[in-house]
């Protein structure tokens, strides 16, 4: 005997709340392999492919691609056992034959789900079982007159049954969510004729009763003259602050609302620092990026500086000195500005630093980062240089206490040794958190840079 299982958008860590749909993997009726990826969808922090725990046949999916998911809400159910998940036959849709849709995980034998376990989900322990659906009448509840309403079992065949003319009786729809829908809506899911399996009502089906309905109503009322003038332009584009670029704009609004942040800058003769990494690479081996030096320069800086690899305890009123340099980078992407992080960057070599940033700048542009490579960053480097501009005021990358500015490296004017020169020169910009240092801390930590950024020879003061 089949049972259908349903699936919740598990927490996919980091505190991550929510996510949008972005490709369904499967569709209802196919056959799916436990742990295989169903959907794909995009966090604030990275896209993930999310594995279903079971294995079987896909009754129901739940939210059209770019929809928003909270975490907790249903993505999909599965019918297993029967036979569905070798066989990959119809579950039978026959009265008494089924269990109602969302059955707990421990009501399935231990060979139709998975043991591997995402964060908020698994087979760790069971959930609360459903009551389970009846086709008979439904009972009246109380005597209050009110109909309990309880959802039909879906069961996939090779066709949707007939569904029946609209009377008293069960309404056959399993998702919360579309009956939130249609109760907003004010839709008596009872006028809706399901297209699912069984008649199951589906999510389509009640938008095209919405839709219908909006077509067939009398012509909206004119909108009142303050209501148009409350709209701050007509005919703009509105696009929403969610995902990435939702993630961003919280971030740096919570910087500048949180932190007390200062900057100062400088212009640095990188002439030597650009010799130095040509001889690297004429040396043999693999290249060494300029962003990898830059990265060495900046690690040792903080074990000179510790006050700003730190993080503010704003609940205790304490300053916290991190232990371990966790590198972050910006990086432009397709999907918009992020920060992957270089873990344990002050003992990474300049060829392991610069392996590990092409990776994560890869992994960015195919927009496979995990939320793992997204958090846990203590200093930021920020190379807007390959934008082609000189200088910026970077905003602080929260919760950190401050972030390098490197501007573009370019050819210009410089007394060197006394006299007028052509040099390759580069500005440098330092935003600190003036809760954690003041001002000549921040002088001293963004002159050692500009020293090593010109004379990389210091350097070698501290190897």
């Amino acid at each position: 005997m089949a049972q259908v299982l349903e699936f919740k958008l598990p927490d996919l860590g980091e505190g991550l709340t929510e996510a949008e749909i972005v490709r369904w993997l499967v569709n209802v009726g196919d056959v799916v392999a436990i742990d295989q990826p169903v959907v794909e969808v995009e966090t604030a922090k990275a896209m993930v492919e999310v594995p279903c725990p079971y294995g079987g046949v896909v009754t129901a999916r739940f939210g059209e691609e770019g929809t928003e998911l909270p975490v907790g809400a249903p993505l999909l159910t599965v019918a297993v056992g029967g036979g569905t998940a070798s066989s990959g036959t119809a579950v039978s849709g026959a009265a008494g034959a089924s269990t109602a849709a969302g059955a707990s995980a421990g009501d399935a034998e231990s060979s139709e789900y998975s043991g591997n376990v995402l964060v908020g989900y698994g087979t760790a322990g069971p959930a609360a079982r459903r009551r389970r659906v009846r086709h008979e009448s439904a009972a009246v509840a109380g005597g209050g007159g009110r109909t309990e309403a309880k959802a039909a079992a879906p069961a996939p065949a090779q066709a949707p049954a007939p569904v029946p003319a609209p009377v008293d009786g069960p309404v056959p729809v399993i998702s919360p969510l579309v009956r939130k829908l249609a109760r907003d809506k004010g839709l008596d899911l009872r006028e809706v004729r399901g297209s699912g399996p069984a008649g199951l009502i589906l999510r389509a089906d009640v938008e095209s009763a919405l839709a219908a309905a909006e077509t067939a109503a009398a012509r909206p009322a004119p909108v009142p003259a303050a209501a148009v003038a409350a709209v701050p332009a007509e005919g703009g584009e509105r696009v929403p602050l969610r995902g990435v670029r939702g993630a961003v704009a919280d971030k740096l609004s919570r910087s500048r609302t949180e932190i007390p942040d200062a900057t100062c800058w400088v212009d640095a003769d990188a002439t030597e620092l650009m010799a130095a990494r040509a001889a690297m690479n004429a040396a043999g081996g693999p290249k060494i990026s300029l962003l990898a030096l830059l990265a060495r320069i900046c690690t040792h800086a903080l074990a000179r500086y510790p006050e700003l690899n730190s993080t503010v305890d704003t609940a205790a009123r304490e300053i916290v000195r991190l232990p371990s340099v966790h590198l972050g980078f910006a990086a432009q992407t397709p999907r918009g500005l992020v920060v992957p992080v270089v873990r344990d960057a002050g003992t990474r070599t300049a060829e392991s630093l610069t392996e590990e940033f092409a990776r994560l700048t890869e992994s960015a542009r195919q927009g496979t980062l995990t939320p793992g490579d997204l958090t846990g960053g203590t200093f930021t480097l920020n190379n807007y240089g390959v934008f082609g501009v000189d200088g910026s005021t970077p905003i602080i990358n929260h919760p950190e206490a401050a972030m390098l500015g490197v501007g573009r490296i370019i050819p210009k004017p410089w007394v060197h040794e006394g006299e007028l020169a052509v040099r390759k020169v580069v500005q440098l910009s330092l935003t600190f958190d003036h809760r954690v240092c003041d001002g000549g801390t921040a002088g001293g930590f963004l002159r050692y840079v500009a020293d090593c950024v010109e004379h990389p020879a210091v350097l070698l003061r501290t190897l």
